[in-house]
């Protein structure tokens, strides 16, 4: 009865007409896998598709997965919907495949908002440390509290970080480099660290969300760079793992939508985004999923959130500069694939 109560609260919004009906049967959304697919499965696709009489496909990827498949399908897109980390996001809309999204809310938080609306923000994370706390606890170990502490050699072999094609990794370089007099421009010093100081601790470069938690499920892995929606949906399965907010700052990563560009695309799209910015799926996927929400009118319940960006930890994460990164990020691949994952 969850899906039919939040219906009756949305299907206002996201009511399509007839004509819309008959135009389009199936709204195929490129989205992550994991626990956020799963999410999105129980709590938002049912309702849409019963107010809308359509078909949702789910399409599991990560962001640069789904970057790569708008890539191949350009001129012929399949996808309707592209839910993206907001680093590919600026790639996918400098590159024409984002149309803009129609009757966005007006209670967004500024940082929610792209240029001419071409994407938009439905959710704030931070990157940071998660950690065993059943197993620190057992060896008599303080918890992380630095970036620097993923050179501790007591870590060898038991470190997990996604590697840097994905958001949490590149996050992971840029504030090694920042912390060592570089930046977006020149991250040399976040090179040299890795290579030296925490390669010898990585037991993976594991950009799979199951994968990550299977290595600490296994009890391989103890101590990781991942997100804190990832670690709060680990964390709601009951499995010891905390997140935490390294003293030199977390970074801060948008998860984003937008309706893709292509000559047969449905209104349909702009109401599926529009449905994630909905109240009630905010604060869903801030129980659920550890987001921090972008809606200013989301009233969050005492006790929930403990580890999502909101209130004072939302104001000091830091925003990488995307625009400088995005030129980079070929170059930095290439070198990381050669200089650090051999």
């Amino acid at each position: 009865m969850k899906h039919l109560s939040l219906l009756t609260a949305v299907s206002i919004a996201v009511l399509a007409t007839p004509a819309t009906w008959a135009q389009q049967k199936t709204l195929y959304v490129a989205g992550y896998g994991g626990s956020y697919e799963k999410t999105v499965r129980d709590e938002v696709i049912p309702p849409f598709e019963q107010a809308n009489g359509v078909k949702v496909e789910y399409v599991a990827g990560n962001s640069t997965d789904t970057l790569a498949k708008l890539q191949a399908q350009k001129g012929n897109q399949q996808i309707d919907v592209a839910i993206l980390d907001d680093g590919p996001m600026y790639q996918a809309i400098q590159l024409g495949f984002c149309d803009k999204v129609a009757g966005l809310p007006g209670d967004l938080l500024d940082i929610a908002h792209f240029k001419d609306d071409r994407a938009v923000a439905i959710g704030l994370v931070a990157t940071g440390l998660m950690y065993n706390t059943k197993v620190f606890k057992e060896k008599g170990w303080a918890p992380p509290t630095s970036w620097n502490d993923l050179k501790d050699p007591k870590y060898k072999q038991q470190l997990v970080i996604p590697p840097i094609n994905n958001t949490y990794g590149l996050n992971a370089l840029l504030m090694l480099a920042k912390m060592n007099g570089g930046s977006e421009s020149n991250v040399d010093a976040g090179f040299k660290i890795f290579k030296t100081d925490i390669n010898p601790n990585v037991l993976a470069y594991e950009p799979s969300p199951g994968k990550m938690t299977e290595l600490f499920q296994s009890g391989q892995a103890v101590i990781a760079v991942w997100g804190s929606g990832r670690v709060q949906s680990f964390a709601n399965t009951g499995f010891p793992v905390d997140f935490v907010y390294p003293k030199e700052g977390a970074v801060s990563l948008l998860t984003t939508a937008c309706p893709i560009a292509k000559s047969n695309s449905s209104p349909l799209a702009s109401s599926f985004i529009k449905l994630l910015l909905d109240p009630k799926i905010q604060l869903t996927m801030l129980k659920e999923y550890g987001y921090g929400p972008v809606v200013k009118s989301v009233v969050v319940p005492e006790g929930v959130g403990t580890m999502a960006p909101i209130g004072d930890r939302a104001a000091k994460v830091y925003a990488p500069d995307w625009t400088v990164i995005n030129d980079k990020r070929e170059e930095w691949t290439k070198r990381w694939n050669r200089e650090v994952e051999r």
